[in-house]
């Protein structure tokens, strides 16, 4: 599989499928793994790096869930394949930068990815589309059983996993959901829940994870400890704090239809009509535009436009997204033509 495949596949967890789709957009477990015998990437000699990377790919290329998986070594890529992945959530922004002696493997259906020597040795990550968090984590330990038979963790019996953050260490699972919140954020309530959580030892990210602010209404929800707790209690944690913020956002929606209908209906039909028209659109207008039209099409008020249509138009009007479709570099003033453009044609393809 080359970069280039991925452009005309629908990553599994865009599908829009999944219990809870219309607010949660994916489930996502991540673990941290380090080999034994080795220092942590921001330690260790390009030598033991290249080991580190040399002994893992040797391991992912004998395990049948991988069999349909590739392994891009980043220093092979250029800039913009690097920022393509990390659009595709398929790697960190950090894993893009100072890429000597770092890969990550991807499978087909972009379910599974794994960075080598990003802040651990090993970053393993399964993402599914909706609210199936336990789903993730049956997938994800099935795979990192398989991983540790053939790999010597580094791990100890008082402490668990032992990984370069202090707060990954015990199971060194971090479990995340991202999760679209208009109403939520249009009745002014978000800053209550995001308070909230942030009590309950929870951490709430961007679209792009860590070191990213909120866009477009979407939110990742994760929690920042495993020390000390189970996989299966941490995932039980974060389900309960997930259906409870289900249920508030389906409470806003329900009260601004009752109330503000005709409000709502207006912003989400200007939203439209500014991007089945517009010539020129930014990046950060598009996605808050189209963070109307979901709920719009959530909601019935849109009709012909699935959630799948403009799920997958978050991804593709990225700047990456854009000028590999291109296959040109562009410049800012021209990915902003060419995303306008973009959007028109999948709108009027879709019916709109």
């Amino acid at each position: 599989m080359k970069i280039e495949d991925l452009l005309n596949h629908m990553s599994q967890w865009l599908k829009g499928t999944g219990p809870h789709s219309d607010i949660v957009i994916s489930s996502r477990i991540r673990l941290a793994r380090n080999l034994s015998k080795y220092p942590f990437p921001h330690w260790a000699s390009k030598a033991q790096l290249e080991e580190v990377l040399a002994k893992s790919s040797e391991a992912m290329s004998r395990i049948g869930m991988l069999k349909n998986a590739t392994l891009f070594r980043l220093a092979d890529l250029d800039s913009i394949d690097k920022q393509f992945l990390v659009e595709r959530h398929l790697m960190s922004i950090e894993h893009s930068q100072k890429t000597e002696y770092k890969a990550v493997l991807v499978d087909n259906e972009e379910i599974i990815a794994i960075m080598v020597n990003e802040e651990d040795h090993l970053r393993i990550q399964l993402m599914q589309s909706g609210f199936n968090l336990l789903e993730a984590w049956s997938m994800i330990n099935s795979l990192d059983d398989s991983l540790s038979g053939l790999l010597d963790y580094a791990y100890l019996d008082d402490f668990g996993y032992l990984t370069a953050c202090p707060t990954n260490t015990g199971t060194g699972m971090r479990g995340s959901i991202m999760l679209h919140l208009p109403a939520l954020v249009m009745s002014r309530q978000i800053e209550r829940v995001l308070a909230a959580i942030s009590k309950l030892s929870f951490t709430t990210r961007g679209l792009y994870g860590e070191g990213t602010q909120a866009s477009g209404n979407f939110f990742q929800i994760s929690n920042q400890v495993s020390l000390g707790h189970a996989e299966e209690e941490i995932i039980e944690n974060i389900n309960g704090l997930i259906r409870q913020i289900i249920e508030q956002e389906a409470q806003a929606r329900q009260i601004l239809l009752s109330k503000s209908k005709a409000v709502l209906e207006d912003r989400i039909n200007r939203s439209l009509g500014i991007l089945k028209s517009a010539r020129i659109i930014t990046s950060q207008e598009t996605i808050e535009l189209l963070s109307m039209v979901r709920l719009g099409s959530d909601l019935g008020m849109v009709r012909d436009i699935d959630r799948r249509t403009i799920n997958e138009l978050f991804i593709i009007t990225q700047p990456a997204h854009l000028q590999k479709l291109e296959g040109n570099k562009l410049s800012s003033e021209e990915r902003d033509l060419k995303r306008a453009q973009l959007i028109r044609n999948k709108l009027n393809l879709s019916g709109a």
